[in-house]
């Protein structure tokens, strides 16, 4: 069986959505008595499309809303928290209502059976690790031996949230045990939808960074609009619609914008960037936004630079991996590889090899740094203590096994799919 705790927005849609897809039943509580009142009397609360005939369709079958925490959880193996975690005052989360609510039910667990604790509730990075592991094992839980514990985001639109649950494009799973995760895989098994195990602490990271990403593109639309109203012959609502028209939303081509890298660079995006930049400074209405994104492109190929000066000291020698400014092109304009180059000079790091399948001979010319250049991938690591990958060429990718001769910092996160592996202390088999 199953339990919601929670059942506001995000709750009533895991209840009522679990409830059709799983043919499982579902006991719901939340500890607000109103609420649970309505919810009985088939009412919901606000308005989402589809929740109201769901909750008609279910009550009393598919769906028992409890009058208490321990009515709930009385006959359940996965229990699904979907509780509030609204902002305190200074902006960080306030996890009270979670922390309150997994407490509450401890002494309330079935004591012949695993079950797991499933979070919902958005809450920030490592809270399910730091927070609620430590929380289950002092009150007596071991995460892994009595109890599993995960984090499952949700991605629910508010006026979608039905369609949203019940076709997800695909669903997060970052279980802090095995069991756990073989639980919740078949649990969603009926859904038809890729389920994707990661680490509780990435799962957690990546439904905040969905949100701040939202965020980050409604502001930089609202600070661009408030430049174009400097001018009457700049049609705002044209100019946002051919944004619009660009096939990379259609076909999936943005999603390498939204890629941590190094640093961007080229021949459009630092010169455009800071012209239009420069463009809100003379109008009097200076872009916060595009200030802030040429100051953290110049922090991050610094930063790079120094994270190989730290791994391997600035008396290694260290090999340089792509040098043009994106893979399929030999145009070294703006190229991170320079400012990266020049920062590890700056650091004491002398000893450089640098490789690129197509831009040497333009970025030799063109940059002249003290360095030397190799003819191929395995002369570039031949003899080094470090690769620094700025480029993702798919050649790298092809190659990776020359790779484990060397320590390797990997600008582009291009090498390899990274495996989240259970901590030891929370397996089970």
């Amino acid at each position: 069986m199953i339990a919601v705790i929670g059942l506001g927005f995000v709750g009533l849609t895991t209840a009522l959505g679990l409830a059709t897809q799983t043919g499982r039943l579902v006991y719901a509580y939340d500890s607000n008595a109103n609420l649970r009142a309505k919810l009985k009397s088939g009412e919901v609360p606000f308005h989402e499309p589809g929740l109201k005939d769901k909750l008609h369709e279910l009550l009393g079958s598919g769906l028992i809303i409890c009058d208490t925490l321990a009515e709930a959880l009385e006959h359940t193996s996965i229990i699904f928290y979907c509780v509030g975690t609204p902002s305190r005052p200074d902006g960080a989360a306030d996890l009270d209502a979670l922390t309150g609510a997994i407490r509450q039910s401890l002494p309330l667990l079935r004591k012949d059976s695993y079950c797991t604790l499933v979070i919902k509730s958005t809450v920030p990075p490592m809270t399910t690790t730091d927070v609620l592991a430590p929380l289950l094992k002092n009150s007596g839980h071991m995460v892994g031996e009595s109890v599993g514990l995960a984090h499952n985001p949700e991605f629910l639109r508010e006026g979608r949230a039905w369609q949203d649950f019940i076709h997800p494009d695909r669903i997060v799973i970052g279980a802090c045990d095995a069991y756990s995760m073989r639980q919740l895989e078949q649990l969603y098994e009926p859904f038809g939808a890729p389920v994707l195990a990661v680490s509780p602490g990435t799962a957690e990271f990546t439904k905040m960074a969905s949100n701040a990403l939202l965020a980050t593109m409604i502001s930089f639309s609202n600070e661009l609009a408030a430049l174009a109203e400097g001018s009457p012959e700049i049609d705002i609502s044209q100019a946002f619609r051919l944004l619009h028209a660009d096939g990379r939303w259609q076909g999936g081509g943005m999603a390498s914008y939204v890629y941590p890298g190094c640093g961007f660079g080229g021949y459009c995006l630092p010169k455009d960037t800071l012209s239009l930049y420069r463009y809100s400074q003379k109008i009097g209405r200076e872009s916060t936004l595009l200030g802030g994104v040429l100051a953290v492109n110049v922090r991050t190929k610094r930063a790079f630079a120094e994270r190989v000066v730290a791994a391997a000291g600035p008396k290694s020698k260290v090999a340089v991996l792509g040098l043009a400014f994106k893979p399929g092109s030999d145009d070294v304009r703006e190229t991170p590889a320079a400012d990266i180059i020049t920062h590890l000079l700056e650091l004491g790091v002398t000893d450089i090899v640098a490789y690129d399948p197509l831009a040497i001979s333009r970025f030799r010319d063109v940059y002249g740094f003290p360095i030397r250049y190799a003819h191929s991938l395995e002369e570039a690591l031949e003899g080094r203590d470090l690769a620094a990958l700025v480029t993702a060429w798919p050649e790298f990718t092809a190659r990776q096994l020359l790779f484990e001769r060397v320590q390797v910092i990997d600008g582009r996160y291009c090498l390899g799919k990274r495996e989240f592996v259970l901590p030891t202390q929370l397996r089970r088999s």
